[in-house]
């Protein structure tokens, strides 16, 4: 999670949302792939962290199949990333930061719990839940003409 945490951070720098991705091999502990937000820059609405990091592991596994991959967020999932995450039958899904407005795994439709969800990764909320709120919220205080607080990193 420390690692999607820097990949949030480097999304902030270059202006976009701050929210990371990182795709493990549980077995070996090896990255096999990493993401981060990029709609701006790429002129991409689908260019969330979760997307890029599966599209990335995908490629780099040559199966768009990745059941034994773990996906680490720094936010809780939106639909679309739930619904990419479901089709690539990622093994497990763990957060950060709950989004009770955006979010899809645990708030909002609960896209995993839904009858028409042919795959349901196990789920994991919360780790290092605080710094990835901290993010997100010193980014959105910059981006209304506040300041920063001090990073607790």
């Amino acid at each position: 999670m420390r690692m999607a945490l820097d990949l949030a951070q480097a999304a902030a720098d270059a202006g976009e949302v701050p929210v990371g991705a990182v795709v493990v091999d549980p077995a070996t502990g090896q990255v096999v792939a990493t993401g981060f937000n990029a709609p701006i820059s790429g002129h991409d609405p689908t260019a969330h962290a979760e997307i890029q990091a599966i599209r990335a592991a995908a490629q780099a596994r040559g199966n768009y199949r990745l059941m034994d991959l773990t996906l680490y967020v720094t936010l809780e999932p939106c639909a679309m990333c739930a619904g990419a995450i479901s089709h690539a039958r990622i093994g497990r899904v763990v957060w950060g930061a709950d989004d009770p407005k955006g979010g899809a795994v645990i708030h909002g439709p609960r896209v995993f719990d839904q009858p028409t969800c042919h795959w349901k990764p196990a789920i994991q909320g919360g780790i290092e839940a605080q710094a990835a709120a901290e993010l997100l919220r010193s980014f959105f205080r910059l981006k209304r003409g506040g300041t920063a607080a001090p990073a607790s990193r």
